[in-house]
């Protein structure tokens, strides 16, 4: 009974490991310049697992008050939820954690390493998420989030990727003000898109499944094109 046991919680946890494993790879063999030290990369997944926790405890808080100030289950309501609360702080922690690990690190001498970093701490988020959803809910619902919200935090972390890596190009430069700017946008993209993602899971009623479907399409297609478009054009910093 206990070796079944284990075995069945092997092959759940590992359904909810491996799809992020891939992507990772695939990232990492997308750095055509110089690749990051394993180390680092190790170092933030760990800061996606714990932007995991710290965003747990942040949207507890939200979501308790939020529902003292605005009707539950009202439109007012989910804007706020999944736009600030959920994804401020989902979004904001993967951010703040990707930046202390990264930002004044010699590793950083790349463009596409924004990407890299910002995308590993996503996974990160991700592998820590789902292995408590498949957990609690099973297999089915790691096949479902395999091809979802997986790719959709590695998307969400492509986009402010994009930006952070500008950022960093902008501040050797020595233009502060565009890094600044870059450096915001490596927050509000994602957190737009992540809100948008939720808001549609949640409340697009009978054509949801299409919308949500259409959205998640062009998301992944926008986010691929725009990851090989920068490894492809990478530059040293």
């Amino acid at each position: 009974m206990f070796t079944f046991l284990f075995q069945s919680n092997f092959w759940l946890i590992a359904t909810a490991v491996i799809p992020a494993l891939i992507l990772m790879f695939l990232v990492y063999r997308m750095d055509r310049l110089e690749r990051e030290p394993k180390k680092l990369l190790i170092r933030l997944v760990l800061c996606g697992c714990a932007a995991a926790v710290l965003s747990m405890i942040t949207e507890s808080v939200g979501n308790a008050v939020l529902g003292y100030l605005v009707p539950e289950e009202s439109t007012l309501y989910y804007v706020l939820m999944f736009f600030i609360v959920v994804a401020g702080s989902e979004e904001g922690f993967k951010y703040l954690l990707t930046k202390k690990a990264t930002w004044n690190s010699p590793e950083f001498n790349c463009q596409f390493d924004g990407i890299v970093y910002a995308v590993f701490t996503a996974l990160g988020f991700a592998l820590f998420e789902n292995v408590g959803y498949v957990i609690m809910y099973g297999f089915g619902t790691a096949l479902l989030r395999a091809v979802t919200a997986i790719p959709g935090h590695a998307c969400f972390g492509v986009f402010m990727g994009i930006w952070y890596g500008m950022a960093k190009r902008y501040e050797h430069a020595g233009l502060l003000n565009r890094s600044a700017v870059c450096r915001k946008m490596a927050v509000i993209m994602p957190m737009i898109l992540h809100g948008i993602y939720d808001f549609i899971a949640v409340t697009a009623g009978d054509y949801g499944v299409i919308i949500f479907g259409v959205f998640i399409i062009l998301m992944f297609a926008i986010a691929l094109i725009k990851t090989r478009r920068t490894a492809r054009n990478d530059q040293y910093i």
